[in-house]
Protein backbone atom coordinates (compact mmCIF):
# COMPACT_ATOMS: atom_id res chain seq x y z
CA UNK A 1 0.00 0.00 0.00
CA UNK A 2 2.98 2.28 0.50
CA UNK A 3 3.67 4.54 -2.45
CA UNK A 4 0.16 4.25 -3.89
CA UNK A 5 -3.16 5.85 -3.16
CA UNK A 6 -4.84 4.40 -0.07
CA UNK A 7 -8.50 3.51 -0.42
CA UNK A 8 -11.32 3.34 2.12
CA UNK A 9 -14.71 1.66 1.86
CA UNK A 10 -17.22 3.01 4.40
CA UNK A 11 -20.77 1.66 4.62
CA UNK A 12 -23.36 3.40 6.77
CA UNK A 13 -26.32 1.82 8.53
CA UNK A 14 -28.99 3.60 10.53
CA UNK A 15 -30.02 7.17 11.13
CA UNK A 16 -29.15 10.58 9.70
CA UNK A 17 -26.71 11.06 12.59
CA UNK A 18 -24.72 8.11 11.26
CA UNK A 19 -24.81 9.54 7.75
CA UNK A 20 -23.26 12.75 9.06
CA UNK A 21 -20.73 10.87 11.19
CA UNK A 22 -19.61 8.91 8.12
CA UNK A 23 -19.18 12.09 6.11
CA UNK A 24 -16.98 13.55 8.85
CA UNK A 25 -14.90 10.38 9.24
CA UNK A 26 -14.32 10.23 5.49
CA UNK A 27 -13.24 13.86 5.58
CA UNK A 28 -10.64 13.07 8.22
CA UNK A 29 -9.34 10.07 6.30
CA UNK A 30 -9.27 12.09 3.09
CA UNK A 31 -6.97 14.56 4.86
CA UNK A 32 -4.66 11.60 5.54
CA UNK A 33 -4.45 10.74 1.83
CA UNK A 34 -7.28 8.21 1.51
CA UNK A 35 -9.74 8.10 -1.37
CA UNK A 36 -13.20 6.51 -1.24
CA UNK A 37 -13.95 3.32 -3.15
CA UNK A 38 -17.02 1.17 -3.79
CA UNK A 39 -14.90 -1.99 -3.81
CA UNK A 40 -15.36 -3.48 -0.35
CA UNK A 41 -13.13 -6.53 -0.85
CA UNK A 42 -10.31 -4.57 -2.51
CA UNK A 43 -10.12 -1.57 -0.19
CA UNK A 44 -7.15 -0.90 2.07
CA UNK A 45 -9.49 0.12 4.90
CA UNK A 46 -13.06 -1.17 5.36
CA UNK A 47 -15.30 0.53 7.91
CA UNK A 48 -18.91 -0.13 8.90
CA UNK A 49 -20.71 2.68 10.69
CA UNK A 50 -23.28 0.76 12.66
CA UNK A 51 -26.70 1.06 14.28
CA UNK A 52 -27.86 -0.80 17.39
CA UNK A 53 -31.47 0.38 17.51
CA UNK A 54 -32.66 -2.89 15.91
CA UNK A 55 -31.20 -6.38 15.83
CA UNK A 56 -31.64 -6.55 12.04
CA UNK A 57 -29.12 -3.75 11.57
CA UNK A 58 -26.54 -5.56 13.68
CA UNK A 59 -27.08 -8.84 11.84
CA UNK A 60 -26.50 -7.03 8.55
CA UNK A 61 -23.12 -5.80 9.82
CA UNK A 62 -22.13 -9.29 10.96
CA UNK A 63 -23.03 -10.61 7.52
CA UNK A 64 -20.84 -7.97 5.85
CA UNK A 65 -17.98 -8.77 8.20
CA UNK A 66 -18.33 -12.49 7.50
CA UNK A 67 -17.92 -11.81 3.79
CA UNK A 68 -14.53 -10.22 4.51
CA UNK A 69 -12.89 -13.29 6.06
CA UNK A 70 -11.42 -14.55 2.78
CA UNK A 71 -10.32 -11.11 1.49
CA UNK A 72 -8.57 -10.52 4.83
CA UNK A 73 -6.78 -13.88 4.55
CA UNK A 74 -5.65 -12.92 1.06
CA UNK A 75 -4.52 -9.46 2.17
CA UNK A 76 -3.35 -9.30 5.77
CA UNK A 77 -2.70 -5.55 5.42
CA UNK A 78 -6.41 -4.83 5.01
CA UNK A 79 -7.76 -2.91 8.02
CA UNK A 80 -11.33 -3.82 9.04
CA UNK A 81 -13.17 -1.65 11.52
CA UNK A 82 -16.58 -1.37 13.18
CA UNK A 83 -17.53 2.12 14.27
CA UNK A 84 -20.66 3.66 15.73
CA UNK A 85 -23.32 2.39 18.12
CA UNK A 86 -22.79 -1.35 17.71
CA UNK A 87 -19.09 -0.91 18.45
CA UNK A 88 -19.91 0.96 21.65
CA UNK A 89 -22.57 -1.52 22.74
CA UNK A 90 -20.78 -4.82 22.18
CA UNK A 91 -17.06 -4.56 21.34
CA UNK A 92 -16.20 -7.91 22.96
CA UNK A 93 -18.99 -9.65 21.03
CA UNK A 94 -17.70 -8.24 17.74
CA UNK A 95 -14.18 -9.48 18.34
CA UNK A 96 -15.44 -12.87 19.54
CA UNK A 97 -17.66 -13.44 16.50
CA UNK A 98 -15.34 -11.79 13.97
CA UNK A 99 -11.70 -12.23 15.05
CA UNK A 100 -10.48 -10.68 11.78
CA UNK A 101 -11.84 -7.25 12.86
CA UNK A 102 -8.98 -4.87 13.65
CA UNK A 103 -10.62 -1.90 15.34
CA UNK A 104 -13.78 -0.79 17.10
CA UNK A 105 -14.67 2.83 17.78
CA UNK A 106 -17.77 4.20 19.49
CA UNK A 107 -19.75 7.21 18.21
CA UNK A 108 -18.23 9.46 20.85
CA UNK A 109 -14.66 8.77 19.70
CA UNK A 110 -14.92 8.97 15.92
CA UNK A 111 -12.38 11.78 15.67
CA UNK A 112 -9.80 9.13 16.59
CA UNK A 113 -10.51 6.85 13.61
CA UNK A 114 -7.48 7.97 11.50
CA UNK A 115 -5.14 7.40 14.43
CA UNK A 116 -6.70 4.00 15.13
CA UNK A 117 -6.24 2.95 11.52
CA UNK A 118 -2.57 3.94 11.61
CA UNK A 119 -2.15 2.16 14.95
CA UNK A 120 -3.39 -1.06 13.36
CA UNK A 121 -1.28 -0.61 10.23
CA UNK A 122 1.92 0.10 12.14
CA UNK A 123 1.57 -2.45 14.93
CA UNK A 124 -0.77 -5.04 13.42
CA UNK A 125 -2.59 -5.06 16.77
CA UNK A 126 -6.18 -4.27 17.58
CA UNK A 127 -7.17 -0.69 18.30
CA UNK A 128 -10.10 0.30 20.51
CA UNK A 129 -11.69 3.66 21.37
CA UNK A 130 -14.87 3.68 23.44
CA UNK A 131 -16.59 6.22 25.66
CA UNK A 132 -17.79 3.64 28.19
CA UNK A 133 -15.19 4.72 30.75
CA UNK A 134 -16.67 8.23 30.77
CA UNK A 135 -20.16 7.52 32.03
CA UNK A 136 -22.93 9.68 33.44
CA UNK A 137 -21.20 9.26 36.80
CA UNK A 138 -18.02 10.88 35.51
CA UNK A 139 -16.72 14.05 37.10
CA UNK A 140 -17.50 17.41 35.45
CA UNK A 141 -13.89 17.60 34.24
CA UNK A 142 -14.09 14.14 32.66
CA UNK A 143 -17.36 15.02 30.95
CA UNK A 144 -15.85 18.27 29.63
CA UNK A 145 -12.87 16.37 28.20
CA UNK A 146 -15.22 13.84 26.62
CA UNK A 147 -17.31 16.59 25.05
CA UNK A 148 -14.23 18.37 23.67
CA UNK A 149 -13.11 15.08 22.08
CA UNK A 150 -16.48 14.53 20.45
CA UNK A 151 -16.84 18.14 19.33
CA UNK A 152 -13.51 17.96 17.51
CA UNK A 153 -15.13 15.77 14.84
CA UNK A 154 -17.69 18.44 13.89
CA UNK A 155 -15.28 21.35 14.22
CA UNK A 156 -12.87 19.70 11.76
CA UNK A 157 -15.56 19.35 9.07
CA UNK A 158 -14.21 20.06 5.60
CA UNK A 159 -16.27 18.86 2.62
CA UNK A 160 -14.38 17.66 -0.43
CA UNK A 161 -14.31 20.15 -3.32
CA UNK A 162 -16.51 17.86 -5.43
CA UNK A 163 -18.86 16.87 -2.59
CA UNK A 164 -22.55 17.64 -3.05
CA UNK A 165 -23.56 19.79 -0.07
CA UNK A 166 -26.82 21.09 -1.54
CA UNK A 167 -28.78 19.51 1.32
CA UNK A 168 -26.55 19.20 4.36
CA UNK A 169 -26.88 17.91 7.89
CA UNK A 170 -25.59 19.89 10.86
CA UNK A 171 -25.43 18.30 14.29
CA UNK A 172 -26.78 20.48 17.09
CA UNK A 173 -26.97 17.92 19.87
CA UNK A 174 -25.57 14.56 20.91
CA UNK A 175 -26.88 11.87 23.19
CA UNK A 176 -30.24 11.37 24.89
CA UNK A 177 -31.59 11.50 28.45
CA UNK A 178 -35.03 9.96 27.86
CA UNK A 179 -34.21 6.29 28.56
CA UNK A 180 -37.22 4.85 26.77
CA UNK A 181 -37.37 1.22 27.85
CA UNK A 182 -36.79 -0.13 24.33
CA UNK A 183 -33.94 2.16 23.28
CA UNK A 184 -30.19 1.66 23.43
CA UNK A 185 -29.23 5.19 22.27
CA UNK A 186 -28.58 6.66 25.76
CA UNK A 187 -26.11 3.83 26.36
CA UNK A 188 -24.30 4.10 23.02
CA UNK A 189 -24.33 7.89 22.50
CA UNK A 190 -24.27 9.03 26.10
CA UNK A 191 -25.94 11.90 27.92
CA UNK A 192 -27.71 14.68 26.04
CA UNK A 193 -25.52 17.71 25.35
CA UNK A 194 -26.01 20.63 22.99
CA UNK A 195 -23.36 22.29 20.86
CA UNK A 196 -22.73 26.05 21.14
CA UNK A 197 -25.03 28.04 18.87
CA UNK A 198 -22.14 30.06 17.46
CA UNK A 199 -20.37 26.90 16.24
CA UNK A 200 -23.57 25.64 14.61
CA UNK A 201 -24.09 28.94 12.78
CA UNK A 202 -20.44 29.02 11.67
CA UNK A 203 -20.81 25.50 10.26
CA UNK A 204 -23.97 26.53 8.40
CA UNK A 205 -22.12 29.53 6.94
CA UNK A 206 -19.28 27.31 5.76
CA UNK A 207 -21.72 24.93 4.08
CA UNK A 208 -23.61 27.82 2.47
CA UNK A 209 -20.34 29.11 1.05
CA UNK A 210 -19.79 25.63 -0.46
CA UNK A 211 -23.24 25.61 -2.10
CA UNK A 212 -25.67 24.35 0.56
CA UNK A 213 -29.20 25.69 0.20
CA UNK A 214 -30.96 23.44 2.70
CA UNK A 215 -29.78 22.65 6.22
CA UNK A 216 -31.22 19.90 8.42
CA UNK A 217 -30.43 20.28 12.12
CA UNK A 218 -29.83 16.90 13.80
CA UNK A 219 -30.37 15.76 17.35
CA UNK A 220 -31.72 12.71 19.14
CA UNK A 221 -34.36 14.97 20.72
CA UNK A 222 -33.56 18.08 18.74
CA UNK A 223 -36.35 20.27 20.11
CA UNK A 224 -34.90 20.04 23.64
CA UNK A 225 -31.74 21.83 22.46
CA UNK A 226 -30.43 24.43 24.93
CA UNK A 227 -26.94 25.86 25.33
CA UNK A 228 -25.66 28.58 27.65
CA UNK A 229 -24.23 31.62 25.90
CA UNK A 230 -22.91 34.64 27.81
CA UNK A 231 -24.88 33.59 30.87
CA UNK A 232 -28.22 33.09 29.11
CA UNK A 233 -29.81 30.02 27.51
CA UNK A 234 -30.13 29.75 23.75
CA UNK A 235 -33.09 27.48 23.04
CA UNK A 236 -34.10 25.74 19.87
CA UNK A 237 -36.48 28.38 18.55
CA UNK A 238 -33.70 30.97 18.68
CA UNK A 239 -31.27 28.56 17.04
CA UNK A 240 -33.74 28.10 14.17
CA UNK A 241 -33.83 31.87 13.67
CA UNK A 242 -30.03 32.18 13.69
CA UNK A 243 -29.43 29.38 11.20
CA UNK A 244 -32.21 30.68 8.97
CA UNK A 245 -30.52 34.08 8.84
CA UNK A 246 -27.36 32.61 7.23
CA UNK A 247 -27.02 34.10 3.76
CA UNK A 248 -27.56 31.49 1.08
CA UNK A 249 -29.64 29.09 3.19
CA UNK A 250 -33.18 28.89 1.78
CA UNK A 251 -34.57 26.01 3.78
CA UNK A 252 -34.10 24.78 7.34
CA UNK A 253 -35.43 21.46 8.65
CA UNK A 254 -34.85 19.58 11.88
CA UNK A 255 -35.05 15.96 13.07
CA UNK A 256 -35.89 14.19 15.32
CA UNK A 257 -38.33 15.87 17.70
CA UNK A 258 -39.57 14.40 20.97
CA UNK A 259 -43.32 14.95 21.51
CA UNK A 260 -43.02 15.53 25.24
CA UNK A 261 -40.67 18.52 24.87
CA UNK A 262 -42.32 20.47 22.07
CA UNK A 263 -43.01 24.09 23.03
CA UNK A 264 -45.02 26.77 21.26
CA UNK A 265 -42.01 29.02 20.69
CA UNK A 266 -40.74 26.44 18.17
CA UNK A 267 -44.11 26.46 16.41
CA UNK A 268 -44.01 30.27 16.35
CA UNK A 269 -40.57 30.12 14.68
CA UNK A 270 -41.92 27.64 12.13
CA UNK A 271 -44.77 30.05 11.42
CA UNK A 272 -42.79 33.30 11.37
CA UNK A 273 -39.37 32.40 9.93
CA UNK A 274 -39.69 31.94 6.15
CA UNK A 275 -36.78 29.53 5.82
CA UNK A 276 -38.12 26.99 8.35
CA UNK A 277 -40.00 24.28 6.46
CA UNK A 278 -43.52 23.08 7.20
CA UNK A 279 -42.41 19.60 8.19
CA UNK A 280 -42.06 17.65 11.44
CA UNK A 281 -40.67 14.21 12.14
CA UNK A 282 -42.46 13.40 15.39
CA UNK A 283 -42.15 9.74 16.46
CA UNK A 284 -45.12 8.50 18.49
CA UNK A 285 -44.19 4.76 18.65
CA UNK A 286 -47.70 3.58 19.62
CA UNK A 287 -51.33 4.69 19.63
CA UNK A 288 -51.96 3.05 23.01
CA UNK A 289 -51.43 4.84 26.33
CA UNK A 290 -50.71 1.51 27.99
CA UNK A 291 -47.94 0.72 25.52
CA UNK A 292 -46.53 4.25 25.78
CA UNK A 293 -46.41 3.77 29.55
CA UNK A 294 -44.51 0.51 29.20
CA UNK A 295 -42.15 2.28 26.81
CA UNK A 296 -41.72 5.16 29.29
CA UNK A 297 -42.45 7.72 26.58
CA UNK A 298 -43.51 10.53 28.98
CA UNK A 299 -46.60 11.66 27.03
CA UNK A 300 -50.07 10.31 26.31
CA UNK A 301 -51.86 9.72 23.03
CA UNK A 302 -54.13 12.66 23.86
CA UNK A 303 -51.14 14.95 24.39
CA UNK A 304 -49.65 13.80 21.08
CA UNK A 305 -52.87 14.50 19.19
CA UNK A 306 -53.15 17.90 20.90
CA UNK A 307 -49.60 18.73 19.76
CA UNK A 308 -50.42 17.80 16.16
CA UNK A 309 -53.56 19.93 16.21
CA UNK A 310 -51.73 22.85 17.84
CA UNK A 311 -48.89 22.61 15.33
CA UNK A 312 -51.29 22.70 12.39
CA UNK A 313 -53.05 25.70 13.88
CA UNK A 314 -49.71 27.54 13.94
CA UNK A 315 -48.44 26.16 10.62
CA UNK A 316 -51.10 25.54 7.97
CA UNK A 317 -50.30 22.74 5.49
CA UNK A 318 -47.86 21.20 7.98
CA UNK A 319 -46.81 17.66 7.05
CA UNK A 320 -45.90 15.18 9.77
CA UNK A 321 -43.94 11.93 9.61
CA UNK A 322 -43.89 9.49 12.50
CA UNK A 323 -42.35 6.26 13.79
CA UNK A 324 -44.17 3.22 15.18
CA UNK A 325 -42.94 0.08 16.92
CA UNK A 326 -45.13 -2.99 16.55
CA UNK A 327 -45.07 -6.02 18.81
CA UNK A 328 -43.61 -4.28 21.85
CA UNK A 329 -43.71 -6.37 25.03
CA UNK A 330 -47.29 -7.26 25.91
CA UNK A 331 -48.89 -5.48 22.95
CA UNK A 332 -52.46 -6.76 22.47
CA UNK A 333 -54.64 -6.67 19.38
CA UNK A 334 -56.62 -3.81 20.91
CA UNK A 335 -53.43 -1.82 21.47
CA UNK A 336 -52.35 -2.51 17.90
CA UNK A 337 -55.74 -1.30 16.63
CA UNK A 338 -55.24 1.90 18.63
CA UNK A 339 -52.16 2.60 16.50
CA UNK A 340 -54.24 2.13 13.36
CA UNK A 341 -56.78 4.64 14.68
CA UNK A 342 -54.04 7.14 15.49
CA UNK A 343 -52.74 6.95 11.92
CA UNK A 344 -56.25 7.79 10.75
CA UNK A 345 -56.57 10.69 13.17
CA UNK A 346 -53.23 12.35 12.51
CA UNK A 347 -53.01 12.26 8.72
CA UNK A 348 -49.28 11.50 8.52
CA UNK A 349 -47.34 12.19 5.34
CA UNK A 350 -45.53 8.91 5.90
CA UNK A 351 -44.60 6.57 8.73
CA UNK A 352 -41.66 4.33 9.56
CA UNK A 353 -42.67 1.03 11.17
CA UNK A 354 -40.31 -1.28 13.03
CA UNK A 355 -40.80 -4.69 14.57
CA UNK A 356 -39.68 -4.68 18.20
CA UNK A 357 -36.47 -6.52 18.95
CA UNK A 358 -34.94 -6.62 22.46
CA UNK A 359 -31.79 -4.56 22.81
CA UNK A 360 -29.32 -5.78 25.44
CA UNK A 361 -28.94 -3.40 28.37
CA UNK A 362 -32.32 -1.71 28.00
CA UNK A 363 -35.02 -1.81 30.68
CA UNK A 364 -37.37 -3.75 28.41
CA UNK A 365 -34.75 -6.42 27.84
CA UNK A 366 -34.07 -6.75 31.57
CA UNK A 367 -37.57 -6.49 33.00
CA UNK A 368 -40.11 -7.32 30.28
CA UNK A 369 -40.87 -10.34 28.11
CA UNK A 370 -40.68 -10.24 24.33
CA UNK A 371 -43.94 -12.19 24.14
CA UNK A 372 -45.40 -11.16 20.75
CA UNK A 373 -44.66 -13.88 18.17
CA UNK A 374 -42.64 -12.84 15.14
CA UNK A 375 -45.40 -13.73 12.69
CA UNK A 376 -47.77 -11.44 14.61
CA UNK A 377 -45.18 -8.65 14.50
CA UNK A 378 -44.85 -9.07 10.74
CA UNK A 379 -48.60 -8.96 10.25
CA UNK A 380 -48.99 -5.86 12.44
CA UNK A 381 -46.13 -4.19 10.61
CA UNK A 382 -47.90 -4.84 7.30
CA UNK A 383 -51.22 -3.63 8.77
CA UNK A 384 -49.82 -0.22 9.68
CA UNK A 385 -47.99 0.25 6.38
CA UNK A 386 -51.01 -0.77 4.32
CA UNK A 387 -53.30 1.57 6.28
CA UNK A 388 -50.88 4.45 5.87
CA UNK A 389 -50.49 3.73 2.15
CA UNK A 390 -54.25 3.98 1.57
CA UNK A 391 -54.44 7.28 3.41
CA UNK A 392 -51.31 8.70 1.76
CA UNK A 393 -52.54 7.88 -1.75
CA UNK A 394 -55.80 9.70 -1.08
CA UNK A 395 -54.01 12.70 0.45
CA UNK A 396 -51.48 12.96 -2.38
CA UNK A 397 -54.09 12.65 -5.08
CA UNK A 398 -55.80 15.70 -3.63
CA UNK A 399 -52.64 17.60 -4.58
CA UNK A 400 -53.16 16.91 -8.29
CA UNK A 401 -53.67 20.23 -10.04
CA UNK A 402 -51.73 22.22 -7.44
CA UNK A 403 -48.27 23.76 -7.81
CA UNK A 404 -45.40 23.10 -5.42
CA UNK A 405 -41.98 24.57 -4.84
CA UNK A 406 -39.24 22.00 -5.45
CA UNK A 407 -35.53 22.09 -4.70
CA UNK A 408 -34.05 19.99 -7.52
CA UNK A 409 -31.69 17.37 -6.10
CA UNK A 410 -30.60 15.47 -9.20
CA UNK A 411 -31.64 12.62 -11.47
CA UNK A 412 -34.41 10.20 -10.51
CA UNK A 413 -33.14 6.75 -9.50
CA UNK A 414 -36.22 5.14 -10.98
CA UNK A 415 -35.58 6.96 -14.24
CA UNK A 416 -32.01 5.69 -14.43
CA UNK A 417 -33.24 2.14 -13.83
CA UNK A 418 -35.77 2.55 -16.61
CA UNK A 419 -33.04 3.72 -18.96
CA UNK A 420 -30.94 0.69 -18.07
CA UNK A 421 -33.90 -1.61 -18.72
CA UNK A 422 -34.52 0.07 -22.07
CA UNK A 423 -30.94 -0.51 -23.13
CA UNK A 424 -30.93 -4.12 -21.90
CA UNK A 425 -34.17 -5.19 -23.55
CA UNK A 426 -34.09 -2.85 -26.52
CA UNK A 427 -37.53 -1.55 -25.57
CA UNK A 428 -38.69 2.01 -25.81
CA UNK A 429 -40.26 3.86 -22.91
CA UNK A 430 -42.59 6.82 -23.10
CA UNK A 431 -40.08 9.27 -21.72
CA UNK A 432 -36.33 9.80 -21.78
CA UNK A 433 -34.87 8.57 -18.51
CA UNK A 434 -32.02 11.07 -18.75
CA UNK A 435 -34.57 13.89 -18.53
CA UNK A 436 -36.18 12.75 -15.27
CA UNK A 437 -35.24 14.81 -12.22
CA UNK A 438 -36.20 14.50 -8.58
CA UNK A 439 -36.52 17.01 -5.77
CA UNK A 440 -38.42 17.74 -2.57
CA UNK A 441 -41.04 20.20 -1.50
CA UNK A 442 -40.86 22.26 1.68
CA UNK A 443 -43.13 19.63 3.28
CA UNK A 444 -40.64 16.88 2.33
CA UNK A 445 -42.72 15.41 -0.49
CA UNK A 446 -40.66 13.67 -3.18
CA UNK A 447 -41.44 15.05 -6.66
CA UNK A 448 -40.38 13.50 -9.99
CA UNK A 449 -40.62 15.50 -13.22
CA UNK A 450 -38.99 15.96 -16.64
CA UNK A 451 -36.26 18.58 -16.57
CA UNK A 452 -32.79 19.56 -17.61
CA UNK A 453 -29.39 19.34 -15.88
CA UNK A 454 -29.24 23.12 -15.47
CA UNK A 455 -32.13 22.97 -13.02
CA UNK A 456 -30.25 20.79 -10.52
CA UNK A 457 -29.49 22.77 -7.37
CA UNK A 458 -32.18 25.36 -8.10
CA UNK A 459 -35.80 25.94 -7.15
CA UNK A 460 -38.57 25.33 -9.66
CA UNK A 461 -42.35 25.35 -9.53
CA UNK A 462 -43.96 22.05 -10.52
CA UNK A 463 -47.59 21.41 -11.46
CA UNK A 464 -48.64 18.06 -9.97
CA UNK A 465 -50.43 15.76 -12.41
CA UNK A 466 -50.16 12.33 -10.73
CA UNK A 467 -49.45 10.86 -7.33
CA UNK A 468 -48.62 7.65 -5.47
CA UNK A 469 -48.39 7.07 -1.72
CA UNK A 470 -44.78 8.28 -1.56
CA UNK A 471 -44.17 10.29 -4.73
CA UNK A 472 -45.69 13.22 -6.61
CA UNK A 473 -45.29 13.49 -10.39
CA UNK A 474 -45.55 16.67 -12.40
CA UNK A 475 -44.16 19.13 -14.90
CA UNK A 476 -42.15 22.31 -14.41
CA UNK A 477 -44.23 25.42 -15.03
CA UNK A 478 -41.71 27.98 -13.83
CA UNK A 479 -38.04 28.20 -13.00
CA UNK A 480 -38.96 30.57 -10.19
CA UNK A 481 -40.31 29.71 -6.75
CA UNK A 482 -44.02 29.69 -6.07
CA UNK A 483 -45.72 33.07 -6.25
CA UNK A 484 -46.28 33.54 -2.52
CA UNK A 485 -42.74 32.64 -1.50
CA UNK A 486 -40.86 35.08 0.69
CA UNK A 487 -38.71 37.47 -1.38
CA UNK A 488 -36.09 37.28 1.34
CA UNK A 489 -35.61 33.56 0.73
CA UNK A 490 -35.29 33.76 -3.01
CA UNK A 491 -33.69 37.08 -3.86
CA UNK A 492 -31.46 36.47 -6.90
CA UNK A 493 -31.30 32.71 -6.25
CA UNK A 494 -33.70 31.13 -8.76
CA UNK A 495 -33.31 30.46 -12.46
CA UNK A 496 -34.75 33.10 -14.73
CA UNK A 497 -35.19 31.28 -18.05
CA UNK A 498 -37.51 28.34 -18.70
CA UNK A 499 -37.57 26.25 -21.84
CA UNK A 500 -40.31 23.70 -21.23
CA UNK A 501 -40.35 22.48 -24.80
Amino acid sequence: MEGSAKTVYLETMGCQMNVLDSELVLGQLRAQGYTSTDDMTGADVVLFNTCSVRDHAEQKVLSRLGALRKPKLANSDMVIGVIGCMAERDPDGIFAKMPHVDLVCGPGELNKVPALVEEVRSGRSRAIALAQSLSRRSTPLQRALEYDSVEALDLARSPAPDQNVLQSYVRVQRGCDKFCTFCVVPFTRGAERSRPASQIVDEAKMLADRGAREITLLGQTVNSYVNQEHGRPVRFAELLERVSAVDGIDRVRFVTSYPGDFTDDILEAMRDVPEVCEYLHLPVQSGSDAVLGRMRRQYSVGQYIDLIQRARAFVPHLSVASDFIVGFCGETEAEHEASLRLIEQCGFKNIYVFKYSPRPGTVADKRAVDDVPDDVKRRRNADLLAHQERLAIAANQRLIGSTVEVLVEGYSKAALKAQEAEQTRGEEVSWRASDQLVGRTRSDQIVVFPGSPGQIGHFVTVLINAATALTLHGAVVSNAPVANASPRRFADRSLTVLDSG
